[in-house]
């Protein structure tokens, strides 16, 4: 769970639906298991998310053995009339490059604060 804090409470800037769907993004065979403990919602809620996406052509899911593996629609574009013209593609590029820059400044905080000192022993 590297990167994700604790429970929070109050309203948030991405919906659930769009955190479920960059989970699916960065692991098309992720359980839903996983999602939840990712984006901290429950399985009931995770299944609901999906169940909605695929309703309105965001995703689709084949069974592959016991598991399913899912399939984005990049072009589907987005529900809200002020996303207008915005793709899903578009979105999850945009939390991919967010998720770049976040963890390029971890590890230069992290290379920074492991680093041997300048001054001499």
């Amino acid at each position: 769970m590297d990167g994700v804090s604790e429970t929070h409470t109050g309203w948030t800037f991405l919906t659930s639906h769009a955190r479920v769907l960059a989970a699916i993004a960065e692991d098309r065979r992720t359980r839903i298991r996983d999602i939840a403990v990712r984006c901290r919602l429950t399985e009931r809620a995770v299944q609901k998310i999906i169940s909605d996406l695929e309703q309105d052509g965001y995703l689709t899911h084949t069974r592959e053995g016991r598991t399913n593996a899912y399939r984005i629609q990049p072009g589907t574009i987005l529900r809200h009339p002020a996303e207008a013209g915005m793709t899903v593609e578009a979105l999850l590029s945009a939390l991919a490059q967010h998720d770049d820059q976040r963890d390029d400044r971890r590890e230069h905080t992290g290379a920074a604060a492991n680093s041997p000192s300048d001054g001499g022993d």
